[in-house]
């Protein structure tokens, strides 16, 4: 499993990058963040993380 982000509800904190162990959610050109699904290990600490709950499992 992995996660995406809902780019429309992202305010491009960072929250979630800052706690991902797998480096696997990267920064877009409108600072807003990205997830690379292929490297997520499912640990749910992004979606802790985010401020205004715009993570989802997939």
């Amino acid at each position: 499993m992995a996660h995406r982000i809902r780019l429309d509800e992202c305010i491009a904190c960072g929250a979630c990058e800052d706690v991902c162990p797998a480096g696997c959610i990267k920064e877009q050109e409108d600072g807003k963040r990205y997830v690379v699904e292929e490297v997520c290990v499912d640990c749910t600490l992004c979606v802790q993380a985010c401020p205004v709950d715009c993570i989802d499992k997939v």
